[in-house]
């Protein structure tokens, strides 16, 4: 299989070095960059299948870059933050990150997280084609194409939201947990906090102008989660 491409971008060379050494030797295509712009004007040129991204960025920020690029053309991302506070964690994977490291962070560990996250994204053909279409009244979610349609309008969604999604309506009417949610989306190599299941559900309510109430994802109080097909 061909070796990913990772974009590493810190303002600070010697964390870029770093990092880069580590994914070099793991047979990982590197490429890097120093502030927002570039990372931006990069990420837009090169495609890469994932971004291990600094919040504190000279110029544009590591959050307002993760923004830009989900919007324009959703890509896995690591967020790096020196900032410890959950709520800083949140706002970060609510925008799209999939995961994140607080510095001071173990390159080892780094490594292992993306590779936990490109594990999913590079699933066998033969797998991803015996996953159905979903069809339901108002939404349609084709896993081949990675598309999500509702009302016949195109939503769109970063990979770990059509994730998400396509792991609840796989199962109309169950109940799952945030942590059998974390293992079947996140990975269980993902560390983070449970709380960005409900993050990355807020997300999809808004996108899909789903009512938390009554709508296609219901909160089953206590427990979880369910997908109800309408």
């Amino acid at each position: 299989m061909e070796s990913a491409t990772i974009l590493v971008v810190d303002d600070e060379e010697p964390i870029v070095d770093l990092v880069a050494s580590y994914l070099s030797a793991e047979g990982y295509v590197v490429q890097r960059a120093y502030d927002g712009l570039s990372a931006l004007n990069l990420a837009r040129n090169v495609r890469p299948d994932l971004i291990v991204l600094d919040v504190m960025l000279p110029g544009i920020d590591g959050l307002e870059v993760c923004r830009r690029l989900q919007q324009e053309n959703p890509v896995y991302i690591l967020m790096l933050t020196a900032r410890a506070e959950e709520v800083d964690k949140l706002i970060g994977l609510s925008i799209g990150a999939d995961d994140y490291l607080t510095k001071p962070f173990s390159p080892r560990e780094l490594v292992a997280r993306v590779k936990a996250i490109l594990r999913r994204q590079r699933q066998p053909l033969d797998q991803i084609s015996e996953r159905p279409v979903l069809q339901f009244d108002r939404l349609v979610i084709h896993p081949e194409r990675r598309e999500v349609w509702r009302d016949q309008v195109l939503v769109e969604l970063t990979p770990r939201e059509f994730d998400l999604l396509y792991a609840l309506a796989s199962y109309p009417g169950r109940v799952f947990t945030r942590e059998e949610l974390l293992q079947r989306v996140w990975g269980r190599d993902f560390a983070g906090i449970d709380r960005v299941v409900d993050v990355h559900v807020g997300v999809l309510r808004r996108k899909l102008d789903d009512d938390p109430a009554a709508g296609l994802i219901q909160t089953v109080r206590g427990v979880g989660y369910k997908f109800v097909g309408r």
